[in-house]
């Protein structure tokens, strides 16, 4: 975690002591000592953007935004190069937990990526939107019972959760939070394509809508779709946390590993630490393939609202009486 980039000059020796003092104890969690070094090492050297990316660092790990975006933009002033700095990338989160969007835009531009609406007047100062960078996949919790879920991004600093969390993340379905700039491990597919998993820093945005989880018996595999189907056409959502979960190490999660997202088949593999039918609480995927075994009991989760989600699985269960009931609804988020 040491940031030692170019400078026009060089560092005094107090100033990197002092820097690389502050780093020992932020990875200690003593944010407060650390504060104090990184202070020093600013007053040190004031006219480098290294002093004041540090502080903004150590106040991004605080979430104290006001100090990061103030020492962000102090950064930024002081750098020696037009595009591409991490300075800026900082200052983007900083402006996005703060909602300035005017920041957060110009942040996002001057790192060097296009977004929309930039030349349009007035409409360049609103939450930049319509940035379309697809999937991704982020680690809630991460220094906690990390769980990795699979979201829409939003902008480079948020993500809009799309799986349902396990109720020990504290997260809801439909949330937003606040991520990190440096992807922390990879998803794959088969077809080809990788999707980043970064690191939560906080929720943005609360969802209204609870978690719940069901046991269900679905004869076949198409049963147990037909749920996850009808909740997405209600708006809402259902998951086969009995097939869609999988306990992973911090090792493995953190690096790049295979999953089924995008191609629909089941990755099997030496890393998977679960057990059939005992989900585990890291990583998220979708439905195995047809060759899977079949177990009926499964253990889902529900995201709907409490007027709706009763109906939703009579409505379920009535459409194929023979194979499909369900028992043990609780609400766990």
């Amino acid at each position: 975690m040491r940031i030692f980039g170019k400078v026009r000059h060089r560092p005094s020796a107090s100033w990197r002591q002092a820097t690389d003092r502050a780093f020992t104890l932020i990875g200690d969690g003593r944010y407060e000592d650390a504060g104090a070094l990184l202070t020093r090492a600013a007053d040190l050297e004031p006219w480098l953007s290294e002093s004041w990316f540090n502080l903004a660092l150590l106040h991004k790990f605080r979430h104290d935004w006001e100090q990061a975006r103030a020492a962000g933009l102090r950064a930024v002033a002081l750098l020696d190069r037009e595009a591409g700095a991490p300075d800026w990338w900082n200052v983007g989160i900083a402006a996005t937990a703060l909602q300035d969007w005017p920041l957060a835009r110009r942040a996002w531009q001057a790192y060097g990526l296009r977004v929309p609406g930039e030349a349009h007047g007035s409409a360049a100062a609103g939450e930049p939107t319509g940035m379309q960078l697809g999937s991704a996949a982020v680690r809630l919790s991460p220094e906690g019972e990390a769980e990795v879920v699979w979201g829409r991004r939003i902008d480079p600093a948020r993500l809009e959760i799309q799986s349902i969390p396990l109720p020990s993340s504290g997260r809801r379905w439909g949330e937003v939070v606040l991520h990190d700039g440096v992807p922390h491990g990879e998803r794959t597919t088969a077809a080809g394509p990788a999707y980043p998993v970064f690191d939560e820093i906080e929720l943005w945005a609360p969802s209204p809508v609870p978690t719940w989880v069901v046991l269900i018996d679905a004869a076949t595999e198409s049963d147990r779709d037909a749920l996850e189907r009808l909740a997405a056409e209600a708006g809402f959502a259902a998951e086969d946390w009995s097939s869609s979960v999988r306990l992973l190490c911090r090792s493995c999660s953190e690096s790049r590993m295979p999953s089924d997202e995008g191609d629909g088949t089941l990755h099997l593999d030496p890393h998977d630490h679960s057990s059939p039918g005992h989900p585990g609480p890291l990583g998220h995927m979708t439905a195995g393939g047809p060759g899977d075994l079949w177990v009926p009991e499964r253990e889902c989760g529900l995201a709907a609202p409490a007027g709706l989600v009763r109906g939703l699985l009579d409505g379920w269960a009535a459409d194929s009486p023979d194979s499909r009931e369900w028992r043990d609804l609780e609400e766990v988020c």
